[in-house]
């Protein structure tokens, strides 16, 4: 893409910041525990001048200590001139591992611009020797996976796969979300949980017998604060179908939150 004339200008002007001494301007892309770790950790550095930006898919999301900002930019396009506006300087990507498109955005923005991308990525979880996976590619494939025989079916997809279950109508399903699910259309027999982890191995216990789960469905997220639910599932002998994740766009590979620390230390040195 050739260098537009707001690039041009973006780009003096922060090798004038560079020569004035000036914090370093940070975008974290959020939206996970791991961001938020990040900006805790960020927010008393006075080398960084921080936002955090918020893709606006939870209506309440937690407090940050830091700047942020919610919703879209608008496409790649709106990204560069948003990252040339605030004159950028490095981009942090810890978006959740199934938020393939913004990431796909952030790598083409900030090649545009030339502006370094760390990817803070959350391993996946493994099977363990216990666990009854069957691993599908999409919320959708998870609904025709579910048994013929009608069940009770945990869902721990997002308020907005929940949709995909309508076709799926002979089940009884529990869903855990953070937020009610609005207008997306949903399954007959469907209760909600609005519960916001992290969660702990023997109240996920307890919520798989309390409502006689037969089959769990899960994204395949990663990290702690939601894996007791897998914990759960294979001491109860409860198979899940995984969904796995999609291929996401990259810059540096960040694989945790001392990672990004050390990235980002070198990047303002």
């Amino acid at each position: 893409m050739p260098m537009m004339d707001s690039q041009r200008v973006g780009a003096v002007l922060l090798v004038l910041d560079s020569f004035l001494g000036a914090d370093m301007r940070l975008l974290i892309l959020g939206g996970t525990s791991e961001a938020r770790k990040l900006a805790e950790r960020l927010s008393d550095d006075t080398r960084f001048e921080l936002t955090m930006s918020l893709a606006g898919r939870t209506v309440l999301p937690a407090a940050l200590p830091v700047h942020t900002r919610v919703g879209g930019f608008g496409g790649v396009r709106g990204l560069i001139e948003w990252l040339i506006e605030q004159r950028i300087e490095a981009v942090i990507d810890a978006t959740h591992p199934f938020a393939d498109q913004i990431s796909a955005h952030v790598v083409a923005a900030t090649k545009a611009c030339n502006i370094p991308l760390g990817s803070l990525v959350r391993a996946p979880w493994v099977q363990r020797v216990g666990d009854e996976w069957v691993c599908v590619p999409s919320t959708q494939d998870a609904a025709r996976a579910l048994p013929i025989t009608p069940c009770r079916v945990f869902l721990s997809v997002g308020r907005l796969g929940l949709s995909a279950f309508c076709e799926r109508a002979e089940h009884s399903y529990v869903a855990r979300t953070i937020d009610p699910p609005g207008d997306i259309p949903l399954p007959p027999d469907l209760t909600f949980l609005f519960e916001r982890g992290p969660f702990d191995l023997a109240n996920e216990l307890a919520l798989l017998k309390r409502y006689e789960i037969n089959v769990l469905v899960s994204k395949n997220s990663g990290g702690a604060a939601t894996y007791p639910k897998i914990e759960a599932a294979r001491d109860l002998k409860i198979p899940v179908l995984m969904i796995a994740r999609p291929l996401k766009p990259s810059g540096t590979i960040l694989d945790n939150l001392e990672a990004a620390l050390n990235w980002l230390e070198k990047k303002v040195s």
